[in-house]
């Protein structure tokens, strides 16, 4: 006696091309959500073109020149913190560095070393505080945390005491001046240069791998054979080096320095560009054009709030929602690339997207 089999009837066209349909869409959206670089210059793009039609001052070219100045530094500072915040470390000293690198280059400038031999030293000597810095980190295995705020507060101490509270104008002026600085749209194309630079550096080099893996996989990193204390160490010094040239280029911009400049704000709104961006607090990932893009959206918000008279404490607000609102979303995006998370957002699309094939 033969046995009946129930074959299923195949799939009507119309199903599977609304199968097709929900799986590209959940592609889609996949590849929007593991590109925070994209969606954060999507919303910069945006921002632009709302203030620019709510008020014509803001697209002036005044007012490119005005972004431009609120841009630069940020941008530097996020790239600067872009090399240890990959490692899941922190440097607070770096914009105590911006504060005291110009101060150095008039010192050493009036010592009789002229104006480029000033800023050189100037710039070894921030580079050797990073070195402090991430000796005291690896070798002492003090958290990077303390270690740079003990060195805030050093900086700030030797800043104060060798210029008496006393404002100064910078060493030098003319040429040398225009190019690191002075003149209207240098800083944002240092910051740009710098950017690019740093972004070969982190995809195309060796040493830019290596701060990836030690951030996501320390131990993993050092038994691959990576000196994980090398490259802690060599991102703390890149991290102040950076930090010093933004200060130099900073007293050029702005023809006077300042003791009392609140260098620690400066560099929260570094941290803060570089995690709207795609860095990852945690350590991991880390992205120097993210950084730069991450830049870009706080000047505009900044310049646009000034423009359109909306307070400025307002500024403040958005800013912490953004630092939250970018953290969320480098969560779910880590949860994404490695497949965890049973309640991430990537998922919850994935349902969303299979319901509505279901219900079509």
């Amino acid at each position: 006696m033969s046995e009946s089999t129930h074959v299923a009837p195949p799939p009507a066209p119309e199903a599977k091309e609304a199968r097709a349909t929900a799986v590209k869409r959940r592609l889609w959206l996949r590849r929007l959500l593991q590109g925070q670089e994209l969606v954060i210059a999507v919303i910069g793009v945006a921002l632009a073109i709302f203030f620019s039609i709510y008020s014509s001052a803001f697209s002036s070219q005044s007012n490119v020149a005005t972004l431009s100045t609120y841009v630069a530094p940020i941008m530097i500072f996020g790239i600067a913190e872009v090399f240890v915040l990959t490692l899941g470390e922190i440097d607070l000293s770096v914009g105590e560095v911006y504060v005291l690198s110009p101060f150095l280059v008039v010192y050493l400038h009036d010592a009789g070393l002229g104006v480029l031999g000033g800023i050189v030293i100037s710039l070894v000597a921030c580079a050797a505080i990073g070195l402090i810095n991430g000796l005291i980190t690896v070798l002492l295995n003090v958290p990077s945390f303390i270690t740079t705020l003990g060195t805030v507060f050093a900086l700030q101490g030797i800043v104060l005491l060798s210029s008496n509270g006393i404002q100064i104008n910078p060493a030098g002026s003319g040429t040398i001046a225009k190019i690191l600085g002075g003149s209207t749209y240098s800083p944002i194309i240092w910051a740009l240069a710098i950017a690019v630079v740093g972004h070969i550096v982190f995809r195309r080099t060796t040493f830019g791998l290596h701060v990836t893996a030690v951030g996501g996989n320390q131990t993993a990193s050092g038994e691959a054979g990576v000196r994980v204390g090398a490259v802690k160490i060599w991102c703390f010094v890149l991290c102040s080096l950076l930090g010093g040239l933004i200060g130099i280029l900073d007293g050029y911009r702005i023809g006077s320095l300042n003791p009392g400049t609140d260098g620690l704000t400066m560099m929260f709104y570094g941290v803060a560009a570089a995690v709207i961006g795609g860095t990852a607090l945690t350590g991991g990932r880390g992205t120097m054009i993210g950084a730069g893009i991450g830049a870009i959206v706080l000047g505009v918000l900044e310049d646009g709030f000034n423009i359109i008279g909306i307070n400025a404490f307002a500024y403040q607000l958005v800013l912490g929602l953004a630092i939250l609102g970018a953290m969320i979303l480098n969560i779910q995006l880590e949860r994404t690339r490695s497949g965890r998370g049973s309640g991430s957002l990537a998922r919850l699309i994935t349902r969303l997207g299979g319901r509505r094939a279901t219900s079509s």
